[in-house]
């Protein structure tokens, strides 16, 4: 896979989770610009559904504009040890 050289080009997606001390979990939605690597948001909540990740997208695109290549997006979730668990699509 190529590296973007420009900003906005391509971003990309990741989940983190683990577990409050009460033992409920959290996820952790962080979207990247693999161009310049700038975290362009960081969402945790105990409960992300699919939904509050597509509204997360929107506000991104609407704040920054479309992606100028066609959408590429790799989803992987960690475990709190590094885990690797999702796969890239």
């Amino acid at each position: 896979m190529l590296v973007p050289l420009r900003p906005d080009e391509r971003w990309s997606l990741d989940f983190v989770w683990d577990q409050l001390t009460d033992g409920r979990p959290f996820r952790i939605l962080a979207v990247v610009d693999d161009c310049t690597r700038e975290c362009l948001a960081l969402v945790a909540d105990t409960s992300l559904s699919g939904m509050g990740v597509a509204r997360e997208l929107d506000r991104l695109i609407t704040e920054r504009g479309r992606q100028r290549a066609k959408r590429q997006i790799r989803i992987r979730a960690r475990s709190a040890s590094g885990r690797v668990v999702g796969a890239a699509r």
